[in-house]
């Protein structure tokens, strides 16, 4: 039999119980055929030589925001490596500015009030943007910034009159002028302004985030929250870009893409006299192919625990009688989830606080409920803050919390000061996660934080923050438990664990090729390591001389 690719002479970690290794690997229609001695007397078009180097299942990101990723890598670039005061971020605008054409919008994004002691405001900003309209995206995207012109282009001249949005804050000076952030749904204020992006400029998004996330062994990912241009959308149109850009052959990363909550949308009366919240012709999670396929559908119930919108069931620490607030009324968060959920939806819900957390499960049982459904395969997004009661909640309803790694060095610090030193021991509890049963997920949230899979199975492993303080040690998991959750669990959490996760016959053939033996090396030397090849359907997409 002629293959398509046998790949040999490497030491494959298959994550397969009844085939945990193997050195030698054959390809068919971009699926597994074969192992070792299986392959005996198989030709292929393709034979690539390992040279004894490791290979794993591919990494999957259960959340990662490609396009937005790719958004940030073509916008004016704020984090704190890069900027490191807020003299540094006003300087990098106003060198940004001299050479625009008048009336372009600069937009930067990845800055964090907690490196760089506060929020820019708009009076500074407009000191030196030279007349151009200005927004600046928190590292958090729960947040951001805009000068005086671009409230002038949104309506609101000179700052006056900015309104309260259900959701969000406006923070206000005392004669009630905008000061310039705008939080959670009040960032539509502005955004609107330049809202929907192209879909040529979309796809070139898609392209830069694919083509960093290959670099890093990223063979799938899920972005959550696409359609709302009100919310982190692109466009109204967001899944034909990512369609074009497959079809364009730009995107090479295996996409699962979840519709904002508030795309669905009434379509009749179906199933008796009642109606139908979903997308037309009944489409819903799991339609598509290999490549593009619908996911979840995406609600936010809060904020973020950096920006202190998270919604909490205490007040944040030493912050007054702040607790955070809900993006929804928690009868709307009920209402909306069991409309989605009756439609066939899977359903995601960010929710950090523990007081959101608590939302989004009362919405999840009462759904199930109502609407019984085998293994509706519900999430949590985040879960950052949680009890073992509320974890132990979780895997009782059968709901899938996506934590982040990559959280607990970059942002680490900044959630400490925000929850204080008790409530930061129930901070990202991956250990208890997997302790009660749970399939635990890799996820980034990048561009929130940097996407590369290694830096963030690093961090569930070591959970040092960026000032080396551990942030609750005892929720660290084993390499081996944060490999599988970079791969099969993520698969897991997007409901395509027969198909990825596992390097077995019959599934896709998508995999990384490492610099050494993840599960062998250092444990704090993780973020060391690097990706020398990625792999995905047999067909090689990233090569950096390891084949």
């Amino acid at each position: 039999m002629q293959l398509d690719a046998i790949f040999e002479n490497g030491r494959f970690r298959t994550l397969d119980p009844q085939r945990p290794a193997a050195t030698r690997m054959g390809v068919f229609g971009g699926r597994i055929v074969g192992f070792d001695a299986e392959l005996e007397g198989c030709t292929a078009l393709e034979r690539y030589d390992l040279g004894g180097a490791h290979a794993v299942p591919g990494f999957n990101d259960a959340h990662q925001h490609l396009s937005m990723r790719g958004r940030r890598l073509r916008s004016l670039d704020l984090r704190a490596h890069v900027v490191g005061s807020l003299d540094d971020l006003y300087a990098a605008v106003e060198l940004f500015a001299r050479d625009l054409p008048p009336g372009t919008w600069i937009k930067g994004s990845g800055y964090d009030q907690n490196k760089i002691g506060a929020h820019p405001t708009a009076e500074m900003l407009d000191k030196v943007s030279a007349g151009h309209p200005v927004w600046l995206e928190h590292v958090s995207a729960h947040m951001g910034v805009a000068n005086s012109e671009a409230f002038r282009l949104a309506g609101f001249s000179e700052r006056y009159g900015v309104p309260d949005v259900a959701g969000g804050a406006v923070e206000r000076d005392p004669s009630g002028r905008a000061v310039g952030l705008l939080q959670e749904t009040a960032q539509r204020l502005v955004t609107d302004a330049f809202r929907p992006i192209g879909t040529d400029e979309i796809v070139d998004y898609i392209k830069a985030g694919s083509e960093v996330g290959v670099s890093e062994g990223l063979t799938s990912a899920t972005e959550p929250g696409i359609g709302a241009i009100d919310h982190i959308g692109n466009s109204t149109i967001d899944l034909y870009a990512f369609q074009r850009a497959r079809d364009e052959g730009v995107l090479d990363v295996r996409m699962t893409l979840m519709p904002y909550i508030t795309v669905l949308r009434d379509i009749g009366a179906l199933e008796g006299e009642s109606t139908w919240r979903g997308l037309d012709l009944g489409v819903r999670t799991g339609f598509g192919d290999d490549y593009v396929r619908l996911g979840p559908t995406k609600i936010a119930t809060d904020g973020s625990l950096i920006g202190r919108s998270a919604y909490m069931s205490c007040c944040y620490h030493d912050d007054g009688d702040n607790r955070g607030f809900l993006q929804f009324e928690e009868d709307e968060v009920r209402l909306l989830i069991t409309q989605a959920h009756r439609a066939g939806w899977s359903v995601a819900a960010h929710a950090i606080g523990d007081a959101a957390v608590d939302a989004a499960l009362d919405a999840f049982e009462m759904a199930q409920a109502q609407y019984p459904r085998h293994d509706p395969r519900h999430r949590i997004e985040h879960f950052a803050v949680a009890s073992d009661a509320q974890v132990a909640r979780l895997v009782e309803l059968g709901v899938t919390a996506v934590p982040q790694g990559r959280f607990i060095s970059e942002l680490g610090d900044g959630m400490m000061r925000a929850l204080g030193p008790s409530r930061s021991l129930q901070c990202y509890r991956m250990g208890s996660l997997i302790e009660a049963g749970a399939v635990l997920p890799g996820s980034s949230d990048s561009p929130v934080v940097h996407g590369a899979p290694l830096l963030n199975i690093h961090d569930m492993v070591n959970r040092l923050t960026a000032d080396g303080v551990p942030l609750a040690p005892n929720e660290a998991v084993t390499p081996a438990q944060a490999l599988e959750a970079y791969t099969a669990g993520s698969a897991y959490a997007a409901g395509e664990e027969k198909t990825k996760g596992r390097l077995q016959r019959g599934m896709l053939a998508d995999f990384a090729v490492l610099s050494d033996d993840l599960l062998a090396v250092d444990p704090g030397a993780i973020k060391d390591m690097s990706v020398g090849a990625t792999i995905i359907g047999g067909r090689v997409v990233f090569n950096d001389g390891a084949l």
